[in-house]
């Protein structure tokens, strides 16, 4: 009897789980370890797998946008956390977001119901005792990786490790809002959308930033900009750079209306369910390095928000990641297959690879996993469209002509030009995302033709990507 290929996966966050479900369901065994509960981390709140700690939101669903063309992706080729995801949707505007406890509770069935799948407890150390029992190895860790392994893959790789703290906004429960002074809309939406706002005059915005910024807060320095990634820059971080820079950003007005003046608000706070419930409501863009006291107190300076309750304050952390450019091959695995005298092959998947974001997690978890699949088959990888989206991130994130890597979201400017330059900006991005899908198109006829992808599954990939995909043009 032909032996089965058996990997070990470290780390059962969104890049691991996906990895694991997905090779399972090609026929890999895996063994997949994570380190809670055994061992905590200064974010996590369960010992489920998958859970999200930044945000509950899995950012944009538009057909001519980054963000839609990489779920277009993630549906076309079967993934299952997009799959899970959608089933326990909460409302967010034109956003995917979800119940984080229902989402990360139903993967994480999903991985101790898989008989292929082995959800071991345990915190990895190094990888010398998983290269003794195991095919190959997926590193899948995260920005949190723990001192142990960050050391391991330092000595290994010859690399210095690359850090930035990274941000998580506050939770506050819904009972404790003043619903009084709050207002139900959407940008640019008419009627009651799926936000709560809180509208903000001239002087208590001034009032709010006098305050935001002499509050305390727990890392005492002022952060250089290559210390923090710019999407999850701290609010108070933001406000430092320039009194107005959170009214032009995370508190920016536009497309809402104050309806007692029947103009825009001078600022605005939004604010997102965090459950189906909506018990509790996340601050949008308001990740914070105050102190938790400091929290308590400049936050209910925020109209509606003056007794609010606190479900979680937020937090800061270390996010760790590989030097990509020079240490991963296109496919997610090492280049030259390992790293020093490892004598399996090694992949790396998820944040820990740079790809910022959680879509973007999930899909490098997902790529993966072709990848070893690809390699259980004795083939070579079959090659990501530099025109997807997430092709289009793996490009920058493993060309060795990147300088200064820092994690990256699938964004168009990442996109090889037009062969026909188009101005408009709206015209251009939906051209990149007709481009895209033809790509995909044609990267899933390649996934089925390597036996990596069935004609069913294919089938059922572009029904699931229907909502996502662009209209011809």
């Amino acid at each position: 009897m032909e032996k089965r290929t058996h990997i070990a996966i470290v780390g059962a966050g969104l890049a691991g789980s996906e990895a694991a479900l997905q090779l399972a369901g090609r026929g890999v065994e895996v063994t997949l370890f994570e380190m809670r509960p055994v061992r905590k981390t200064p974010v996590h709140k369960t010992s489920f797998a998958a859970e999200l700690v930044c945000s509950n939101s899995l950012k944009g669903m538009k057909r001519d946008s980054a963000a839609g063309m990489l779920k277009a992706e993630l549906a076309f080729l079967g993934s299952r956390l997009l799959e899970t995801a959608r089933r326990h949707s909460v409302a967010a505007g034109g956003a995917l977001a979800v119940d984080r406890d229902q989402f990360a509770a139903d993967v994480t069935r999903a991985l101790e119901e898989e008989p292929l799948v082995h959800l071991v407890r345990e915190e990895v150390a190094g990888l010398a005792p998983l290269a003794e029992r195991f095919d190959g190895i997926v590193l899948a860790t995260g920005p949190l990786t723990s001192d142990a392994l960050a050391e391991e893959l330092q000595r290994l790789t010859g690399t210095e490790a690359l850090a930035f703290f990274d941000a998580a906004a506050p939770i506050v429960m819904a009972d404790s809002l003043d619903m009084g002074k709050l207002v139900r809309q959407s940008r640019y939406e008419e009627g009651a959308g799926d936000y709560l706002n809180a509208f903000f005059s001239r002087d208590q915005y001034e009032h709010f930033i006098d305050e935001l910024l002499a509050a305390q807060r727990v890392v005492a320095k002022d952060f250089e900009s290559k210390d923090l990634f710019q999407a999850c820059q701290p609010i108070e971080e933001v406000a430092r750079a320039g009194r107005d820079a959170p009214r032009f950003g995370t508190c920016k007005p536009v497309g809402l209306v104050d309806p007692e003046t029947g103009r825009r608000p001078w600022a605005a706070v939004q604010l997102r369910a965090e459950n189906a419930e909506g018990t509790c409501y996340n601050l949008v863009g308001f990740q914070t390095n105050l102190t938790f006291p400091e929290q308590k107190r400049v936050f209910s300076l925020v109209p509606g928000l003056e007794h609010a309750d606190f479900a979680r304050f937020g937090v800061m952390h270390r996010n760790t990641f590989i030097d990509a450019p020079r240490l991963l091959e296109g496919s997610g695995r090492m280049v030259g297959g390992s790293v020093g005298s490892m004598p399996v092959p090694l992949w790396v998947a998820g944040q820990l690879a740079g790809t910022e974001g959680y879509c973007e997690a999930v899909r490098l978890g997902l790529h993966c996993a072709l990848s070893v699949a690809a390699w259980a088959r004795g083939a070579a990888p079959v090659p990501l469209p530099p025109t997807t989206a997430f092709g289009a991130l793996m490009a920058y994130a493993t060309s060795p002509a990147t300088e200064n890597y820092q994690p990256m979201h699938v964004n168009f400017g990442l996109m090889p030009p037009l062969e026909n330059p188009v101005k408009q900006k709206r015209e251009r991005y939906g051209q990149f995302a007709r481009r895209g899908a033809a790509a995909l198109r044609a990267y899933g006829g390649a996934l089925v033709e390597a036996g990596l992808l069935s004609p069913r599954q294919r089938e059922a990939g572009a029904e699931a990507a229907e909502p996502f995909l662009p209209e011809e043009g």
